[in-house]
């Protein structure tokens, strides 16, 4: 690994020490593509949420249109491919980022604040998408988990990927606890128990008023009431924000560690022998997705209950997810080191504007589903969510190129860069 980005600030050490100036203007090609990658995968993983109530994104019964078999063997295929595996790659991708940021600052004499100013208006932007574009944002989870992760980026990388490991372990362990049970108890025999029909009978209207809010948003975004919609956000879901953070705190923080780790060992630009990551990546994704499948089929086999496959994506599949996302991320930094061609060349652009493409999709989305637009919330099923999921991905390798070829950053890229320095910044190249 070369010298260049193993500095930064250690245990011990008297201040923090700087990486060398080459390093500082260097971009890291494996992280564009590789984040160019998660960006569409994210779309894959969300498009349900998009167009159908949010309820639907776990629990096919939501659905406002017929759910069929084959749509149910899509869900198994979406589950063990796609779903949080892509806001893993994400959050493990964030953490690199945020270190190569601060790499970048300390070389020009500046701390962690940049920082900290940086993942401020991150937040602020992921409320306004939260309440007035889409309730489904994960912005504002970063900005507050990277907050987190500022206290640990003096720390070796050894220690940060110890630490993110066994944080992540924990992580298994307590979601599993807190929602593995809940499928025995309300979907079973075991619910009619005495000393559990209290908690049967609180599961059930917990499902059911989840249910009711997706009815009553299916009416807000079908007629259009696009006020109406934002006021039942801010009334009936500012106080789920706390809940989203415990949810996906104890995966987020711990990845954006391991992230750190990973960037200051090389993985993403050649530093870690590629015979060794290419054996240990398939390792991971091969026995990640082999433990997978069974809780996908366990989930199916079940019915596709509410709180069978909440289980099933919170509970049941964080260990091996976390596998794949190793597997992947150790095995794409290697792809996208050497990857070449017309294709590659727009995902890694699609990666370097991925915040104008997250966010430019939730807005598309608008168009596209809200009564204003064109209308089509809740009247398309999972198979004509993937044709409009395939549209957008187009939309996306389409304009990110030749807009970077024009200007140096994405257009909510350089907005965020701007209230990052408070000054404006030359857009065109």
């Amino acid at each position: 690994m070369s010298t260049a980005y193993t500095s930064g600030p250690e245990v011990g050490a008297t201040g923090p020490a700087l990486p060398l100036a080459a390093s500082a203007s260097r971009r890291i090609v494996s992280l564009d593509f590789i984040r160019g990658l998660a960006v569409m995968g994210i779309l894959a993983a969300n498009i349900v949420a998009f167009g159908q109530p949010m309820p639907a994104y776990m629990f096919p019964d939501a659905f406002t249109v017929p759910h069929s078999e084959a749509e149910d063997w899509m869900w198994v295929g979406q589950f063990i491919l796609i779903d949080g595996k892509m806001r893993g790659l994400f959050s493990l991708l964030f953490g690199a980022g945020m270190y190569l940021f601060l790499e970048k600052a300390w070389a020009r004499g500046q701390g962690v604040w940049l920082q900290v100013q940086r993942l401020f208006w991150l937040g602020v932007i992921g409320l306004l998408h939260y309440f007035f574009i889409w309730r489904g944002d994960i912005l504002f989870l970063y900005a507050c988990a990277g907050l987190a992760g500022l206290l640990f980026v003096a720390l070796s990388r050894r220690k940060q990927l110890v630490l993110g490991v066994l944080g992540y372990l924990g992580g298994c362990l307590l979601y599993g606890g807190f929602v593995g049970f809940l499928p025995a108890v309300a979907d079973t025999e075991v619910g009619q128990n005495p000393a559990y029909s209290e908690m049967a009978r609180e599961l059930e209207e917990e499902k059911q008023a989840d249910l009711a809010d997706g009815e009553l948003e299916t009416r807000l975004i079908s007629s259009g009431s696009y006020g109406a919609w934002v006021s039942h956000n801010i009334s009936d879901h500012a106080g789920d924000l706390p809940f989203y953070l415990f949810l996906f705190w104890f995966e987020t923080l711990p990845l954006m560690l391991i992230g750190m780790a990973a960037y200051r060992y090389g993985l993403f630009d050649g530093g870690v022998d590629p015979g060794r990551q290419r054996k240990w990546g398939w390792a991971l994704l091969v026995v990640g997705t082999a433990l997978t499948v069974p809780v996908a089929l366990w989930a199916k086999n079940g019915g596709l209950t509410y709180y069978g496959t909440l289980a099933a994506m919170a509970g049941f599949s964080m260990l091996p997810r976390g596998l794949i996302i190793f597997g992947l991320v150790a095995l794409l930094a290697l792809w996208g080191q050497t990857v070449s061609g017309g294709l590659a060349e727009r995902v890694s652009a699609a990666g370097r504007a991925a915040f104008t493409n997250y966010l430019g999709t939730s807005i598309l989305m608008l168009l596209v589903f809200h009564g204003w637009g064109l209308g089509l919330f809740g009247a398309l099923g999972r198979s004509e969510l993937y044709l409009v999921m395939l549209f957008t991905w187009v939309l996306m390798l389409l304009w990110s190129k030749p807009w970077l070829d024009r200007f140096r950053f994405g257009p909510l890229e350089w907005v965020w860069r701007c209230l990052t320095y408070r000054k404006l910044f030359p857009l065109r190249r």
